[in-house]
């Protein structure tokens, strides 16, 4: 990430109430440097801190940059010491001794990592931290690199180190078996008093424990008591999400998209008329939102409150024959969003298909020399709308004119984009599905064609039709004329 992406993300973790953020490695790159000098020039609530080899010139580049302490980090497992640094264990000692002191010299706060610690011999790793406190390191962390730890491990480790050390102990969990927040409580209750997490579980390999799951486990079971503002969980996740490019999977814990949805026709019976029949926290909680699905296995009591958020009020008999359709299209293997929704209830309904945006006209420019760049014509409500933007690419490109254009009537969020291709080839159709919220509404929808850029702008475009129609409005007009 460039330095002004990690101060958005920093800025939005101190928002949220994190106690330390380690914003880099200072050392790494130019770019790593002035990352974190930016950061600690803030003035943020969270200390900030670099991650730092125990190595001096590393130390110097975190101090440099002002930053409130380093996450010194050295192997103490004989698997690294043998293979990775060719290092006996009186090196460990020695460059621990050394390299703590000199960065408490820089005025720094030391948090001293063990990294494989999970996999050290437990002697020599409880030696090691007792050498890091006697030489001012703030706090020692147990890193369990590899991801190898299962809960009784941990809290045996953790129970020993805890009671060896006479400042706080951390934990730093990696999910290549998807123990890291199990992992992290177990540490928690066993006398560690910090753990390590990263937004949505990034990290290398299977990533790190989440602080979304890890905060909302500890605050709803446990009961703790935490300085996080859960509400803005949500939020945080799509920003890192956007700024990374790495999305989520749609069944992930707490903040994935499916994680308040509902589609069975017995879960969604269930939550509307009692929330916690099938959720076990309330959307609110983390700041995020009830959805209902349909599809094949939607119930007439889902399809029924989707037709109501629209403004669409059916008769017993309409919503069976509406509810039909749906069935039939989720048998033949479509995912059924909120515009295909519509676009059937308006046929049952006998409703004139009016869409307030229509596409005129749209011309893409890319290439190698040329920032991609779009201009797009749109009839708006009978008014036509000229406008251009620029983007990372043709389809990016296009998105941004035409939200461009169509935000001087109406705010529309896009909060998701997903592509994949649905034939083989360079010729291949590909499938679009976009979110898009407009306030407390959201809708999907989705484009498929063989043009990327084309499929991306039918499913925008279905979208913010499905949000901006106003079908109580229209009915109390009574019959309009068909736009089309």
């Amino acid at each position: 990430m460039t330095p002004e992406k990690k101060l958005r993300i920093a800025l939005k973790l101190d928002e949220l109430g994190v106690d330390f953020i380690e914003a880099g490695f200072a050392a790494a790159s130019k770019g790593e440097f002035e990352a974190l000098k930016l950061i600690s020039e803030q003035g943020l609530r969270a200390d900030v801190y670099s991650f730092s080899r125990c190595v001096k010139s590393d130390i110097d580049s975190a101090a440099d940059a002002g930053v409130d302490g380093v996450a010194l980090t050295i192997p103490t497992s004989d698997l690294h010491l043998k293979y990775k640094l060719n290092k006996d264990r009186g090196f460990v000692l020695e460059r621990t001794e050394e390299c703590v002191e000199y960065a408490k010299t820089r005025g720094l706060t030391v948090e001293f990592l063990a990294e494989d610690g999970s996999r050290s011999d437990i002697d020599f790793l409880e030696k090691v931290f007792k050498k890091a406190v006697e030489c001012g390191a703030d706090r020692v962390c147990l890193c369990d690199t590899v991801g190898v730890l299962t809960s009784e491990k941990t809290a045996e480790m953790v129970r020993r180190l805890s009671d060896s050390v006479t400042v706080p102990l951390a934990v730093h969990c990696h999910n290549d078996f998807g123990l890291a927040v199990s992992n992290s409580i177990t540490a928690l209750k066993n006398g560690a008093q910090e753990v390590h997490v990263t937004v949505n579980g990034l990290g290398e390999r299977a990533g790190n424990a989440a602080l979304e799951e890890l905060v909302v486990a500890l605050t709803v079971l446990y009961g703790c008591k935490l300085n996080v503002k859960t509400k803005l969980l949500y939020e945080t996740s799509r920003l890192v999400a956007r700024l990374t490019g790495i999305f989520l999977q749609p069944n992930k814990a707490i903040v994935g998209d499916n994680a308040f949805t509902h589609e069975s026709g017995i879960h969604t019976h269930g939550v509307l008329s009692h929330p916690a029949t099938y959720e076990p926290i309330s959307p609110e909680l983390v700041g995020a939102s009830r959805r209902i699905a349909v599809g094949k296995h939607a119930g007439s009591h889902g399809v029924e409150a989707v037709l109501r958020s629209m403004g669409l009020e059916v008769s017993k008999e309409q919503l069976t024959e509406i509810l039909r359709r749906v069935k039939a299209l989720g048998d033949r293997g479509k995912q059924v969003t909120e515009a295909d929704l519509q676009a059937i209830a308006e046929a049952v309904l006998g409703l004139p298909r009016v869409r307030p945006i229509m596409l005129e006209e749209l011309t893409v420019v890319t290439g190698n020399r040329v920032t991609p760049m779009a201009s797009v014509r749109l009839s708006l409500n009978g008014r036509s709308i000229t406008e251009a933007a620029t983007g990372v690419g043709p389809v990016d490109a296009a998105i941004n004119a035409i939200r461009k254009a169509v935000s001087a009537v109406e705010p529309v969020q896009l909060e998701e984009y997903h592509v994949k291709a649905i034939t083989g080839g360079t010729d291949a159709v590909v499938e679009v599905m976009v979110r898009l919220r407009r306030g407390d509404r959201v809708v999907t929808a989705m484009g498929a064609r063989g043009d990327i850029v084309m499929a991306s702008v039918e499913a925008v475009l279905s979208g913010m039709n499905a949000l901006l129609v106003d079908y109580e409005k229209l009915m109390e007009g009574g019959r309009v004329e068909d736009e089309r």
